[in-house]
């Protein structure tokens, strides 16, 4: 896939086949997470993978998708749901500060995923006192946030803003439509 094509069509997925995701691209996906850029190359992250069903169904009941849908339309339902989970992990510790470590890590890790077919969704509106407790982290780490994972069953395109409403929704097929402000609204030259 030619660049801009793959962060054109990297889209939040929020559907899924109930498709195995390979060793391999679980691989992929961590291991572009560990290529990503950090503050100071102190790299703060790290990484719980959840795969198995029992766990990512676990997780799943701790999460709430898709907030500008009512439920029946955002939440996936019991045929829908990801097959995989990664949480990422802040090492405060390390670095207290690391949003933007967070920020490039889940970028490269959606990306790497969305170039073998792979759709994901970022999610932070989780029980994360609960999912944190279930990770076993300690006082030294925070939960950032889980990522879902999973081939997409719908699709997601992208349409200029209308009016000013950014908030995306399903068309007509169940696909989600994501408005995006044009170039020149978020741009200024100097």
């Amino acid at each position: 896939m030619e660049l801009m094509e793959l962060l054109e069509g990297r889209r939040t997925y929020r559907r899924f086949y109930q498709k195995e995701i390979s060793e391999e691209i679980i691989g992929e996906i961590l291991r572009a997470a560990r290529l990503s850029s950090s503050a100071a190359n102190k790299q703060p992250l790290s990484y719980v993978v959840i795969r198995s069903a029992d766990k990512v169904n676990q997780v799943f009941d701790c999460t709430r998708w898709a907030g500008y849908l009512k439920p029946e339309d955002g939440q996936p339902g019991e045929d829908e749901k990801p097959v995989l989970f990664i949480a990422v992990v802040e090492n405060l510790n390390i670095n207290p500060d690391c949003d933007t470590d967070a920020g490039l890590a889940i970028a490269n890790m959606t990306l790497a995923a969305w170039n073998r077919g792979v759709g994901s969704c970022i999610i932070g509106a989780c029980n994360k006192p609960r999912l944190s407790e279930m990770f076993g982290l300690t006082e030294e780490q925070k939960l950032h946030t889980v990522v879902a994972f999973g081939y997409p069953s719908h699709k997601s395109r992208i349409e200029e803003v209308k009016d000013g409403d950014i908030r995306y929704y399903l068309d007509e097929n169940r696909d989600y439509v994501v408005p995006k402000r044009q170039l020149e609204d978020v741009v200024t030259y100097m």
